[in-house]
């Protein structure tokens, strides 16, 4: 069904803020609006519930209630058990906290597959293990076109292997990473696998528990919630790692990798996510369910994201001065487009803010993969990134920017 663009703005109170009046939102990589959903929510907490929750008296346990709330939905949109979803304040927080673990759970000498297509966050914390012992090796990208070829991690892979982690997409290349196939290749080869979901997530959840990876990361702030990193642990690895929180919270798996205490307000506005996840599935004719919701909202806004996407991947690809990092083609790709230009992309970014577009330029963590593929650190990318509630609208106006500016 056909995105109701109208509807979903309605969703999002920046739209009607005067102060963004007229400007085109392309920093969704960076983090998206919010939805009013998450917003009530979280003033409601604030107002009414901002007192340590889990108690008896009223409310205490009512913010309790809510916090709980929030990992039982999310974790059925994401097709998983509730006591498998923990919250963090990021992805990085963690996803480093992970790696602490995982220090404690390998051996000298067994190894850990990483790739230069990561973002740092999922890159640098499992690096750090080379200290004590265990074996990098690097899963790598064809330095032309960024893509992560599956065959290149079966030459990885024998017994030594614990871990492999990758993206689900790039936060610059966009291409979309085939996670089921590649957690099957190396669940044959005895190893658990780590997705960083956070380029992924803000275009439609994806069911975790379908893709069979052990750990699946995204950030809430990015997925029209608040400030907070969202992890999936399947059970048995979970369980399998050394306990990370307070030793009386060991026999929790939520709380085995919360070492400091939660943020009681933002996780129980993260139910906010699900509502509106809810409410769009609802509104264009799919289920009300929590897991039937987050698959129709999922085509729904990764139709209308391709359908918007493809013109500006034409435009990009058209010019002989601009490098397009990733795949041309909307279907294989997150509408995350970085461009590698003769000057430093900052700069050009600069020169759109006159047209009311809100992008950036540099690396956005994203060292590893632009130095593979010969992109000038000290230039950097200009990155236009957005999600389903941008409109066709907004992506001419961004290609008229762009044309001028380039």
């Amino acid at each position: 069904m056909t995105l109701d663009l109208e509807w979903v703005r309605a969703q999002f109170p920046a739209f009607a803020d005067p102060t963004l009046d007229g400007w085109s939102h392309f920093e969704a990589a960076g983090g998206s609006f919010a939805c009013r959903q998450v917003i009530d929510r979280l003033t409601r907490f604030y107002t009414q519930r901002k007192v340590q929750p889990y108690a008896a008296y009223p409310a205490s346990a009512l913010g309790g209630m809510e916090m709980d709330e929030a990992r039982l939905r999310l974790a059925a949109m994401l097709g998983v058990e509730t006591h498998e979803l923990s919250f963090g304040p990021s992805t990085t927080q963690n996803t480093y906290v992970l790696a602490q673990a995982a220090r404690g759970w390998m051996k000298r000498g067994e190894a850990i597959i990483v790739t230069n297509q990561d973002h740092e966050a999922n890159s640098g914390p499992w690096r750090r293990l080379e200290e004590d012992g265990i074996e990098i090796r690097e899963w790598r990208i064809d330095p032309e076109t960024g893509h992560l070829d599956p065959e290149g991690l079966v030459a990885l892979l024998d017994a030594n292997v614990r871990l492999v982690c990758f993206p689900h997409c790039s936060n610059v290349v966009g291409e979309i990473n085939d996670v089921a196939a590649i957690t099957r290749i190396a669940h044959d080869a005895g190893a658990r696998v780590c997705v960083d979901g956070v380029s992924y997530a803000p275009h439609g959840f994806p069911d975790v528990g379908a893709l069979g990876c052990d750990v699946y990361l995204f950030s809430a702030y990015k997925t029209y919630g608040p400030h907070q990193g969202i992890m999936v642990i399947r059970e048995e690895f979970g369980f399998d790692l050394p306990n990370q929180g307070h030793h009386f919270n060991g026999d929790v798996l939520y709380k085995r990798f919360t070492p400091a205490g939660p943020d009681h307000a933002q996780v129980a506005a993260s139910a906010g996510i699900a509502d509106y996840m809810e409410a769009l599935s609802a509104h264009h004719g799919g289920p009300t369910d929590a897991a039937g919701a987050a698959r129709h909202a999922h085509s729904v806004m990764r139709d209308a994201e391709k359908a918007r996407l493809q013109p500006l991947l034409d435009f990009v690809a058209s010019k002989n001065s601009v490098r397009l990092i990733g795949p041309a083609d909307a279907d294989r790709r997150a509408p995350t487009v970085a461009m590698a230009l003769e000057e430093r992309g900052a700069d050009v970014a600069q020169r759109l803010i006159p047209h009311r577009i809100m992008a950036d330029g540099g690396d956005f963590y994203a060292q590893r993969p632009l130095a593979a593929m010969g992109v000038d650190l000290d230039r950097g990318v200009l990155r236009a990134s957005f999600t389903h509630y941008t409109s066709a609208e907004d992506v001419d106006r961004l290609i008229d920017a762009l044309d001028q500016a380039l």
